[in-house]
């Protein structure tokens, strides 16, 4: 029988969703989904026994004999190439693990399913540049604002993670922004911190902002230099890989109508045209991308950048 379905699998610091889809489609069959949470700090076997659950859930609902495989959105540092984690700050209990060989045994499944691997940004903008805000657009870049700030930098529907075009591994967190990295600029905690310090009042993150600006003038002031900040990362390596279009997911995606405004002022002052979109997939776009890896035309393009990452 053709294989017509995979299982794309998010993984996330204290979650794993996952679900099956038609590989060739991207349509996500919404009936399969499951979810199942843990504590990226607790033991690999916790952790593992987790991911069996909510994957064990999604196979008791298929037709295990249409199944290809898994594919995994998942954060790094990781060998993607081999499935081996390298993360020692989240999931440190699985560091050196080779997660199909420790994962294959607790699933309910007579099968040897293949698993394949992605960086969780970059299956991100995978399904949005297939399906999502991104179609029809030869080079998208997508940015995930959050605990962290992801990115990928896409051309014809494949990750760009090295070349003259984009800065190493597809990544911008890492770059030097004012006194640190972009990191510390661009995710939750530069927006609780700096509401403390200005304040002396704590928020639990950006959506308890998202409902003062019209009354607080220290939210909507943060917000306004949280777009221009942005732009001050952004235009360069924009310019650079010449993007027709940014697409932005994450929890801080919601907040764009508070700072996009300024955002896109300062592209404009730095010469960048470009749409800027929310994702409309938002943490479907993750599983559709994963699924994609399965299919194995896509993933002989996708697995010889691996090696760069």
């Amino acid at each position: 029988m053709q294989h017509t379905l995979s299982i794309g699998a998010d993984i996330g610091g204290t979650h794993i969703t996952c679900a099956a889809v038609k590989i060739h489609e991207g349509k996500l069959l919404t009936e399969t989904l499951s979810r199942a949470t843990y504590n990226h700090e607790s033991s690999a076997e916790t952790i593992l026994q987790s991911w069996a659950k909510a994957l064990n859930n999604t196979l008791s609902k298929i037709d295990e004999s249409q199944l290809a495989g898994i594919g995994f959105a998942i954060p790094g540092p990781f060998d993607y190439q081999n499935g081996i984690s390298e993360m020692e700050h989240k999931f440190k209990n699985l560091f050196g693990l080779h997660i199909p060989s420790a994962l294959k045994p607790l699933l309910d499944t007579q099968k040897d399913l293949p698993m394949r691997f992605l960086n969780d940004a970059s299956s991100f903008a995978v399904g949005e540049s297939w399906l999502g805000e991104g179609q029809g657009f030869q080079k998208v870049v997508v940015i995930t604002l959050g605990t962290g700030f992801g990115s990928a930098f896409i051309e014809d529907g494949v990750p760009v993670v090295y070349g003259e075009e984009v800065p190493k591994e597809g990544c911008l967190w890492h770059l030097p922004f004012k006194d640190s990295i972009a990191d510390d600029y661009f995710s939750t905690r530069w927006f609780i911190g700096e509401y403390l310090k200005q304040t002396g009042f704590s928020i639990l993150g950006v959506k308890d902002l998202m409902d003062k600006p019209s009354t607080d003038a220290v939210a909507r002031d943060l917000f306004l230099q949280f777009g221009q900040n942005l732009a001050d990362c952004l235009a360069a390596p924009l310019q650079k890989f010449g993007a027709s279009v940014l697409i932005i997911g994450g929890n801080i995606a919601h907040a764009l109508p508070l700072f996009g405004d300024k955002f896109s002022e300062g592209l404009a002052k730095a010469g960048v045209s470009l749409n800027v979109v929310v994702s409309r997939h938002s943490e479907h776009a993750a599983l559709i991308g994963s699924a994609r890896l399965l299919d194995d035309a896509f993933w002989g393009k996708v697995s010889a950048q691996l090696p760069n990452i």
